[in-house]
């Protein structure tokens, strides 16, 4: 199965925001239909240009989706991105999609000037800990992601 990458749109959201409340069932984030909606809808009709999403696979019968947002790094040299979510459905899971999507994201991210991609993961998730690995991701030994809500 190919991980093809698809730039999502306005057209996508019917298929796009189910596979999101999947994910946010899966990591018991509370969100309801209309607040999915409202997020998703300006990051597809690009009224707010801080981030992307993609569909993963045949376009319209996507096996996941990637969200990347975008910020600005002095320190590593322009633009970053922070992959915000991340979903590949079950039933497609350890066939390497995930991997190869990876791969792909920040070569398609770089003719955009994005320098670097950053990403969280649970520190008992080692299943991801290694995906994102094999992807060439490292922890940052200096350095703990904090976050501030409200």
């Amino acid at each position: 199965m190919s991980a093809a990458l698809h730039l999502a749109g306005t057209d996508d959201l019917d298929r796009l925001e189910p596979m999101v409340a999947a994910y946010h069932a899966l990591e018991g984030i509370p969100s309801t239909e209309a607040d999915r909606r409202a997020a998703l809808l300006p990051l597809l009709d690009g009224t707010l240009p801080f981030g992307v999403a993609y569909l993963i696979g045949p376009r319209r019968s996507p096996v996941g989706y990637i969200v990347v947002s975008f910020g600005y790094s002095v320190e590593l040299g322009g633009i970053d991105g922070f992959v915000d979510e991340f979903f590949i459905r079950e039933r497609v899971r350890g066939r390497g999609i995930g991997t190869e999507v990876l791969g792909k994201l920040l070569p398609a991210l770089s003719d955009s000037g994005v320098r670097a991609l950053h990403l969280e993961v649970a520190r008992d998730n080692d299943a991801a800990q290694r995906l994102y690995g094999r992807a060439g991701f490292t922890m940052r030994d200096r350095y703990a992601l904090m976050t501030r809500v409200g």
